[in-house]
Protein backbone atom coordinates (compact mmCIF):
# COMPACT_ATOMS: atom_id res chain seq x y z
CA UNK A 1 0.00 0.00 0.00
CA UNK A 2 2.67 2.48 0.39
CA UNK A 3 6.11 2.12 -1.06
CA UNK A 4 9.31 3.80 -0.28
CA UNK A 5 12.60 4.40 -2.13
CA UNK A 6 15.62 6.13 -0.45
CA UNK A 7 18.00 8.15 -2.52
CA UNK A 8 21.03 10.73 -1.42
CA UNK A 9 23.08 8.76 1.36
CA UNK A 10 27.08 9.00 1.39
CA UNK A 11 30.13 9.66 2.98
CA UNK A 12 30.99 13.53 4.34
CA UNK A 13 32.90 15.30 6.74
CA UNK A 14 31.96 16.69 9.96
CA UNK A 15 30.20 20.29 9.73
CA UNK A 16 29.02 19.12 6.15
CA UNK A 17 25.47 18.96 4.88
CA UNK A 18 23.60 16.01 2.74
CA UNK A 19 20.53 15.79 1.45
CA UNK A 20 18.24 12.61 1.31
CA UNK A 21 15.33 12.30 -0.67
CA UNK A 22 12.29 9.59 -0.49
CA UNK A 23 10.00 8.57 -3.26
CA UNK A 24 7.06 7.40 -1.69
CA UNK A 25 4.09 5.66 -4.17
CA UNK A 26 1.39 3.33 -3.63
CA UNK A 27 -2.51 2.62 -3.46
CA UNK A 28 -2.21 4.53 -0.34
CA UNK A 29 -1.92 7.72 -2.09
CA UNK A 30 -4.25 6.86 -4.67
CA UNK A 31 -7.07 6.41 -2.75
CA UNK A 32 -6.03 9.66 -0.95
CA UNK A 33 -4.80 8.43 2.49
CA UNK A 34 -3.48 10.56 5.22
CA UNK A 35 -0.14 9.26 5.25
CA UNK A 36 2.39 10.39 7.67
CA UNK A 37 6.15 10.42 6.49
CA UNK A 38 9.45 10.35 8.28
CA UNK A 39 12.96 9.38 8.55
CA UNK A 40 14.41 7.35 11.30
CA UNK A 41 18.14 6.01 11.72
CA UNK A 42 19.77 3.07 12.94
CA UNK A 43 23.43 3.46 14.01
CA UNK A 44 25.72 0.10 14.75
CA UNK A 45 24.28 -1.73 17.88
CA UNK A 46 21.64 0.67 18.99
CA UNK A 47 18.35 0.60 17.94
CA UNK A 48 16.41 2.40 14.84
CA UNK A 49 15.23 6.00 16.40
CA UNK A 50 13.20 8.61 15.01
CA UNK A 51 15.19 11.43 13.59
CA UNK A 52 11.83 13.61 11.65
CA UNK A 53 8.20 13.33 10.68
CA UNK A 54 5.93 15.23 8.88
CA UNK A 55 2.08 15.11 8.46
CA UNK A 56 0.12 15.29 5.39
CA UNK A 57 -0.81 19.01 7.01
CA UNK A 58 3.17 19.95 7.23
CA UNK A 59 3.23 19.63 11.22
CA UNK A 60 6.66 18.51 11.90
CA UNK A 61 8.14 16.73 14.75
CA UNK A 62 11.94 16.40 15.26
CA UNK A 63 14.12 14.67 17.51
CA UNK A 64 15.88 16.74 19.71
CA UNK A 65 19.74 15.44 18.91
CA UNK A 66 19.04 16.79 15.07
CA UNK A 67 16.68 20.75 15.83
CA UNK A 68 18.47 23.30 14.27
CA UNK A 69 20.48 21.32 12.30
CA UNK A 70 17.83 19.02 10.38
CA UNK A 71 14.98 20.11 8.03
CA UNK A 72 12.24 17.65 7.09
CA UNK A 73 10.20 18.86 4.01
CA UNK A 74 7.02 16.97 1.74
CA UNK A 75 6.08 17.73 -1.70
CA UNK A 76 2.55 16.45 -1.65
CA UNK A 77 2.23 16.70 -5.24
CA UNK A 78 5.59 14.53 -5.98
CA UNK A 79 4.66 12.10 -2.94
CA UNK A 80 8.13 13.00 -2.18
CA UNK A 81 9.97 13.46 1.30
CA UNK A 82 13.40 15.34 1.50
CA UNK A 83 15.46 15.31 4.92
CA UNK A 84 18.58 18.50 4.79
CA UNK A 85 20.88 17.64 6.77
CA UNK A 86 23.56 20.18 8.07
CA UNK A 87 26.18 20.60 10.62
CA UNK A 88 26.53 16.84 10.73
CA UNK A 89 28.28 15.23 13.20
CA UNK A 90 30.22 11.61 13.74
CA UNK A 91 27.29 10.62 15.88
CA UNK A 92 24.88 11.31 12.88
CA UNK A 93 26.27 8.29 10.98
CA UNK A 94 23.66 5.59 10.64
CA UNK A 95 21.64 3.58 8.20
CA UNK A 96 18.44 5.75 7.60
CA UNK A 97 15.10 4.54 6.92
CA UNK A 98 12.34 6.30 5.10
CA UNK A 99 9.22 5.55 7.21
CA UNK A 100 5.45 6.15 5.95
CA UNK A 101 2.42 5.54 8.44
CA UNK A 102 -1.26 5.02 7.77
CA UNK A 103 -2.66 2.38 10.16
CA UNK A 104 1.09 0.45 10.20
CA UNK A 105 4.47 1.20 9.55
CA UNK A 106 6.52 1.40 6.01
CA UNK A 107 10.03 1.35 5.30
CA UNK A 108 12.56 1.70 2.80
CA UNK A 109 15.20 -0.03 2.00
CA UNK A 110 17.89 2.33 4.26
CA UNK A 111 20.57 4.88 2.88
CA UNK A 112 23.71 4.81 4.87
CA UNK A 113 24.69 8.25 5.74
CA UNK A 114 28.66 8.30 7.17
CA UNK A 115 29.86 11.40 8.87
CA UNK A 116 33.79 11.55 9.45
CA UNK A 117 35.68 13.62 11.95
Amino acid sequence: QVQLVESGGGLVQAGGSLRLSCAASGSAFRLGWAVRLGWYRQAPGKQRELVATISEAGVTNYADSVKGRFTISRDKAKNTVDLQMSSLKPEDTAVYYCNGWHRRDYWGQGTQVTVSS
